[in-house]
């Protein structure tokens, strides 16, 4: 899958998340599930997981886990019961080596791999905790739409420095816009918050850019995802910190 058709797949996720954050926290709740089961399916694949099904069902377990606690937590903090959760991912992933058959080959690398891939997908709470803040809704669309153009922009082609400047600076305009029109969210809330997200997706394009794996269409499943899930915590922080 090429970056251009990535990009645009993850700046659509944006959309769609800005869309269920502006809808409410329910519908918000069930995109972020659905953020982790795509996760799930590509995840193993581009972390070349030895016992990758296995490996998607505790991301998957751990990933939606996290998206209820946070969901159904009823005060703040929303995210107190996900240290819980996580914790019960860490002992699935070793009881998932004890199922393996394979002689546990390449062991510590498959739990650490399952491991970051349930971290990285209980990521996408942050979403679901940021609008359940007080103004929090205008929050989550204002992160997304950030992620929405910083992350078609970054599809950009020409020199590699100047396309990642276009592309915190795309990002860093799209926070502003929604901070100008939103009252509820203070134009240096999204101004900041724009410019986390476009560092975001430039760290993150040039992380993975030039896995070998990402010739295939499953592992770039997992990369696609991945600016929306992690991104979400980064508008938890800035809400928390930026509103309070």
């Amino acid at each position: 899958m090429s970056v251009e058709t990535r990009s645009v797949l993850t700046a659509v996720l944006a959309a769609v998340v800005a869309v269920a954050g502006y809808l409410g926290v329910l519908p918000l709740a069930g995109v972020s599930g659905a953020l982790v089961l795509v996760l799930t399916v590509g995840w193993p694949a581009l972390a070349a997981l030895p016992f990758r099904p296995g490996a998607g069902a505790v991301v998957a377990l751990g990933g939606l886990g996290s998206v209820a606690a946070v969901t159904f937590t009823a005060e703040q903090p929303y995210l107190q019961h996900m240290a819980l959760v996580l914790a019960g991912a860490v002992v699935l992933a070793f009881v998932n080596e004890l199922l393996r058959r394979d002689g546990r080959l390449r062991m510590v690398e498959s739990v650490s791999g399952t491991v970051a891939g349930t971290v990285l997908a209980s990521c996408v709470t942050g979403w679901v905790a940021t609008a359940r803040l007080e103004g929090g809704r205008e929050l989550v669309v204002a992160g997304a739409v950030a992620l929405a153009l910083g992350s078609a922009a970054v599809a950009l082609r020409g020199r590699t420095w100047l396309v990642y400047v276009i592309t915190v600076a795309a990002a860093t305009g799209g926070g502003t816009l929604v901070g100008w029109v939103l009252p509820s969210v203070e134009l240096l809330a999204g101004t900041v918050l724009g410019v986390g997200v476009g560092v975001l997706v430039v760290a993150m394009h040039a992380l993975f850019d030039r896995f070998p794996a990402l010739r295939h269409r499953i592992p770039s499943l997992a990369v696609t995802v991945l600016p929306v899930t992690v991104s979400g915590l980064l508008v938890y922080v800035a809400g928390r910190v930026l509103a309070a």
